[in-house]
């Protein structure tokens, strides 16, 4: 089989409608909002499940703390999960595409084992402390898990289509049922899923450091949450770098990918944090003091090593001549437009949700909005409205022209 001849048979004629390096960018750096919510949510959820199984005042209202926190880390991760996704069916859609049919039933089924985790998170805070709130967040942690190990599937196989054939075609005939998972890596699936636990320890950080302002705080349990956080990112990213490690030795000979200066980069910016994290476990007396200075850290991370996962992509791809940035371009500016104007849009109404969500938490009682945040909220309700007329108004204009009209 010719692999690169297949793979351009797979490409769409039409190219795409920007210069595939904006795309690109714009994947690496929602891509990486995208799995730090990932993992943020794995981190909140298995100290939850932790918290409650522990017991005790501390642990108890700790675990409730954090099962809130799943609650709505999902749901913005599932919007945030979006523009990543859609960029990489752009710029890498023969893969993505014949990934995803040679196991599209279990394409589907993460969209229900979403839904189900999604259900089980709210149903461990509804249970709060009554018996039963461990066992859904358990199951909550373990479909999350799962989700997780589809979507490195997914990935995976997309990076193998010199093997597609032989996984749809075999000896016993063609398998179209879309019911199996034909590769998986314990080490590039942890080296994902482990720093979950380091952001989980990063936002308990967060959290002491957010909540001891507020009048009603107990702050002997924020520093006692923080001491915990603290040593949890510490030894998490230990965790995190023996499996980082692990994947770089298994990679194709050929790739040579630890001469990449991408992959250079981004490992020294992850020796630097654990040095980080160990200064502020062992030699801090209020971690939470640091609790902005590592949660900017980590995040700088994250970025370098999903540019660093987008070279070895590219390295992987190259050997069957493929680079998104080759890719025909045919320029839409009409749909280009509308992309970016929607894009800036949703920065402004987001950073309004999180900026009240910010101010009223550190609230103790009834919070009240200030004139600005209340302008700002109007003005964010207009923008909204703004683009649903022009969405709209866009979809019937087309809609007539098509039929003549």
């Amino acid at each position: 089989m010719d692999t690169p001849a297949l793979i351009k048979t797979l490409q769409d004629p039409m190219g795409i409608p920007f210069f595939p390096v904006v795309f690109q960018a714009l994947m690496v750096l929602t891509f990486s909002l995208h799995i730090l919510l990932v993992n943020a949510t794995v981190g909140a959820a298995a100290l939850a499940v932790y918290g409650r199984l522990a017991g005790g005042e501390f642990w108890t209202k700790l675990a409730g703390s954090m099962a809130k926190a799943v609650t709505m880390s999902v749901s913005a991760l599932i919007v945030l999960g979006v523009a990543p996704l859609l960029f990489v069916q752009v710029i890498y859609d023969p893969f993505w595409y014949a990934s995803n049919m040679l196991s599209a039933a279990w394409a589907i089924g993460f969209l229900l084992i979403m839904m189900a985790a999604f259900s089980a998170s709210y149903a461990a805070v509804a249970r709060g402390d009554k018996p039963g709130a461990a066992l859904f967040g358990a199951l909550a942690l373990a479909l999350f898990l799962a989700a997780g190990a589809l979507m490195h599937v997914f990935s995976y196989q997309a990076l193998q289509p010199e093997r597609w054939m032989s996984w749809y075609s075999r000896a016993a005939g063609v398998d179209a049922s879309g019911t199996t998972l034909h590769s998986f890596s314990l080490a590039r699936y942890l080296h994902f899923i482990i720093p979950g636990l380091a952001v989980g320890g990063v936002f308990l950080m967060l959290r002491s450091w957010y909540l001891e302002p507020r009048a009603d705080a107990d702050r002997t349990a924020l520093d006692r949450a923080a001491r915990i956080g603290s040593g949890l990112a510490f030894w998490a990213t230990a965790a995190e770098t023996v499996a980082g490690v692990w994947w770089l030795m298994i990679l194709p000979d050929g790739l040579r990918f630890w001469r990449n200066p991408t992959f250079i980069a981004s490992a020294a910016l992850g020796f630097a944090l654990l040095g980080h994290f160990a200064r502020v476990h062992f030699f801090t007396e209020k971690p939470q003091r640091s609790a902005l200075a590592s949660a900017s850290a980590i995040i700088l991370v994250v970025l370098a090593m999903s540019s660093a996962r987008e070279a070895l992509r590219m390295a992987y791809l190259a050997r069957f001549e493929y680079s998104p940035l080759a890719q025909r371009v045919t320029l839409d500016w009409g749909s280009t437009a509308l992309f970016f104007g929607t894009f800036a849009l949703g920065l402004v109404v987001l950073a309004y949700v999180l900026a009240t969500a910010f101010q009223s938490g550190r609230v103790a009682g009834r919070y009240e909005a200030g004139p600005r945040m209340q302008a700002w909220g109007r003005v964010a309700v207009g923008l909204l409205i703004a683009w649903i007329v022009v969405v709209a108004g866009l979809g019937v204009a087309v809609t007539l022209r098509n039929h003549g009209v």
